[in-house]
């Protein structure tokens, strides 16, 4: 369990990591924990807009307020993001980095095309397939 834990935080910091490289903000400044909050605000984009297109290209997160939050709570300036379920199916570091690509091709392709970003997702849900793929919940008996 200490290796376990200690791997979910190894890998948050993977992912806040290239988040902040990419152009989030991590509230906090980072993580010590097994999630982080991304305020969304230096792109310009809504918690519930990123919640929506993440969940098209088969990635969940929760929109989430973030300190002294002007938006309404329904529509938020951040989303909520966590290692655990990835760490538990046997995502390392490596993996985190690429989860962290992926998000933020989306919440890019959702700064250029408000409207339809579609093509994002798409192409953000077969990555996310692949990636699956290699981990499987369950392996054959």
């Amino acid at each position: 369990f200490k290796n376990y834990s200690q791997s979910v935080i190894n890998n948050a910091r993977a992912l806040a990591e290239v988040l902040v490289d990419r152009g989030c903000d991590i509230v906090s400044g980072g993580t010590d924990t097994h999630l982080m909050l991304v305020d969304l605000r230096p792109k310009g984009l809504t918690g519930s807009a990123a919640e929506e297109s993440l969940e098209k290209s088969s990635m969940t997160c929760n929109k989430n307020s973030i300190p002294f939050d002007p938006e309404k709570p329904m529509v938020t300036s951040g989303i909520r993001l966590g290692t655990p379920a990835g760490t538990t199916r046997g995502f390392g570091i490596e993996e985190f980095k690429q989860v962290g690509h992926m998000i933020s091709d989306v919440l890019d392709g959702l700064v250029e095309n408000p409207i339809d970003n579609s093509a994002a997702e798409k192409k953000v849900r077969e990555q996310v397939k692949d990636l699956c793929n290699k981990f499987p919940i369950y392996h054959d008996a």
